[in-house]
């Protein structure tokens, strides 16, 4: 097959994304594909191009990608080095490049990727891509909503409220918010601009931090507990993987920077929990309407209490990510994951 690999964009996330792009397109090619790793921001060139036989020269045209920053990129200096400089998120050449391909894989993170707009637009280009739907994608990165989705659909999650910056207000006390809590951009990932406020003092300038992200924020009660992440590939979930970060929380660094955290597959759980908690990240795909693949993160307290925080609609695959360890725990390598998150996706085409 010719296969874009499609990456980067003007997401918090975006060199992650290119890390994902990089070892998906690698694991690819090994499979006998070709495949172009295209950032859909940038695009190929600055000018439109005769694209004839593009996918038979994918090594000159893809995107060569380094290691994954300890912080995140600044956006303004990226929009600023577009040779073009349009007003077009989609980046010169990307459409065609990517209705040339039999597919698009999808390793876009955050806000651009997983918010579901370019998933309609591709749908109204008639271009085929892995993972979920725009509806399903919309409802899931915007973390309020997903948690009025979740209590309605008998999934447990911390209790919280929803601000919007025209709104703001720098008292917990005020909001009848109980100390400590998080606060967290709405639509964000990889727990950029998140804060665990322990004291009033810090609760104000846990809102500056955030609103620098974006205009609206998830503020919900802190749940002290252990953390796991479950993947779920047509509706089923995979086997529970727990992290443990070396110091403070599961935060950007520590997502990304090898040996910042333990991570146990399959997590060490009692049976009756285990069961209960891959029926929660079943039910979010479910109730999210997540057709193809997707990963939940939950986190359980002294009491054995489950709680559902959220759900990534494309999960990172990076060499410290979750979904492709447990993936592996089912004697399911790189290379066989990638193929079969294609071949699930394809699915969503059949008549």
């Amino acid at each position: 097959m010719n296969i874009v690999v499609l990456a980067g964009g003007l997401s918090t996330e975006r060199d992650v994304s290119f890390k994902t792009g990089d070892m998906v397109s690698k694991a690819l090619r090994e499979n006998g594909h070709n495949v172009i790793l295209l950032d859909v921001f940038m695009g190929y060139s600055d000018k439109e191009e005769n694209l004839t036989g593009i996918f038979d020269r994918t090594e000159e045209v893809s995107v060569q990608v380094k290691d994954i920053p300890e912080t995140a990129p600044d956006l303004a200096k990226v929009k600023a080095s577009r040779k073009d400089q349009s007003d077009c998120f989609f980046g010169p050449n990307v459409i065609n490049m990517c209705r040339m391909a039999d597919i698009v894989f999808m390793a876009l993170h955050g806000e651009n990727g997983e918010n579901g707009k370019i998933q309609a637009a591709f749908d109204l280009f008639g271009i085929k891509y892995t993972g979920t739907g725009y509806l399903s994608s919309a409802l899931a990165m915007d973390k309020g909503m997903a948690k009025q989705l979740f209590i309605a659909g008998g999934i447990p999650t911390p209790q919280g409220i929803s601000m919007k910056k025209e709104n703001r207000k720098d008292s917990a006390k005020e909001l009848g918010l109980k100390l400590p809590c998080v606060v967290k951009p709405c639509c964000g990932g990889s727990s950029i601009g998140v804060t665990i406020v322990r004291t009033e003092d810090e609760f104000k300038s846990a809102l500056d931090e955030a609103f620098k992200w974006e205009d609206n924020l998830v503020i919900e009660e802190y749940v002290e507990g252990r953390e796991f992440s479950i993947g779920v590939i047509d509706y089923k979930a995979l086997p529970i993987i727990e992290i443990a970060p070396i110091q403070g929380f599961y935060d950007y660094k520590n997502k990304y920077k090898a040996g910042s955290a333990v991570e146990t597959c399959p997590a060490e759980l009692p049976e009756e929990i285990t069961k209960q908690m891959q029926h929660y990240a079943e039910r979010v795909a479910e109730v999210l309407g997540l057709n193809t693949y997707s990963r939940s993160d939950f986190l359980l307290n002294k009491n054995n209490e489950i709680y559902c925080l959220e759900a990534n609609t494309l999960p990172g695959m990076t060499p410290t990510s979750l979904l492709p360890q447990e993936a592996g725990v089912l004697g399911i390598n790189f290379n066989q994951l990638c193929e079969k998150l294609i071949e699930i996706s394809l699915k969503k085409y059949e008549k």
